[in-house]
């Protein structure tokens, strides 16, 4: 009974103190505010459907931007394509040259020409009738509008060749465009985070690859009071300091890039400078991370003197 007793007397006594160093924390708190390190996290979906033939990728790797790391089989659109391009040689085979088979036309109205010429002549000196003038004047006049056709034809059938061809090529690029998609590759400069396949499973489009973030680019979410955030500006400087274990606290420069324009309940795990507060407001910082920066982890920030 009196062991219990003692236990009881203890326990309250080590309470006391625990409160008072808490409350004494809080008068002598020389941050302004705390939050967690988070990061821009992206989520790299498979685009094609098929069977992933290679994934080089471990989680805590380094990538850079369009870097691939893997493919998605893409045997059949590779087919589709030859088959295209195949068909596309064909069509323009097809293609006339108009020049060419005009060229016998224009001959023709040459020769009929220096014959029209030379009637003229004769008929200027008598020595021609009217009906041979005629005659040649007609023979000229058909074989250009044969001529004229022959080209309109000749053109019809270039333009809906080429039009045709023209549809081929647009056909091709969607092929090349889902051939690109079959290959897997990293949006942004950052670290795998979680990766969520692996080589030889069944890939759909939309489903889940890999999680990629930028870890030299940390953002801390800190949370401050309504007569704090009045005096913040976007753009406004701050010293965000972290603790890596006892006595080892390391100081970083952080810019405010990102202010709430609406109030929330203040955080479990968030202290604020005045406790009293219901309400906070959540602000970004961002801050250049030397490598040691995690995901999840507490800092205290400071923002500059100057607008407090």
């Amino acid at each position: 009974m009196k062991a219990l007793i003692f236990d009881k007397k203890n326990l309250v006594l080590m309470s006391l103190i625990v409160g008072l160093t808490s409350c004494h924390r809080l008068l002598e708190n020389k941050y302004d505010a705390s939050g967690t390190f988070e990061a821009t996290e992206v989520v790299v979906s498979a685009e094609a459907n098929g069977k992933i033939m290679d994934f080089n990728l471990e989680e805590g790797q380094q990538l850079t931007e369009n870097q691939e790391v893997g493919y998605i089989d893409s045997t059949q659109l590779y087919l589709t394509k030859l088959q295209l391009l195949a068909s596309q040689k064909s069509v323009q085979s097809r293609v006339p040259d108009i020049k060419k088979q005009i060229a016998v036309l224009q001959q023709q109205i040459e020769t009929a020409k220096k014959e029209q010429k030379r009637i003229q002549n004769l008929f200027s000196a008598n020595a021609a009738s009217q009906k041979q003038l005629d005659d040649v004047n007609a023979q000229v006049s058909v074989l250009e509008k044969q001529l004229e056709a022959a080209k309109s034809n000749l053109e019809s059938t270039s333009n809906s060749i080429l039009n045709e061809n023209e549809a081929l090529n647009i056909q091709i690029e969607q092929v090349q465009n889902q051939l690109e998609k079959c290959r897997i590759t990293s949006p942004i400069n950052g670290t795998v985070l979680v990766k969520y396949a692996e080589k030889g499973e069944l890939a759909g489009a939309g489903k889940p690859l890999f999680k990629v973030a930028d870890l030299q680019k940390m953002i801390l979410r800190a949370y401050v009071t309504a007569d704090q955030v009045t005096q913040l500006k976007i753009g406004q400087k701050a010293k965000v300091f972290v603790d890596f274990g006892k006595d080892d606290q390391k100081e970083y420069e952080g810019t405010v890039s990102w202010i709430s324009g609406e109030s929330e309940f203040t955080p479990k795990t968030i202290q604020t400078r005045d406790e009293r507060a219901n309400l906070v407001y959540a602000v970004k910082i961002n801050v250049k991370s030397d490598g040691l920066l995690k995901i999840g982890q507490y800092a205290d920030v400071k923002f500059g003197a100057e607008n407090q």
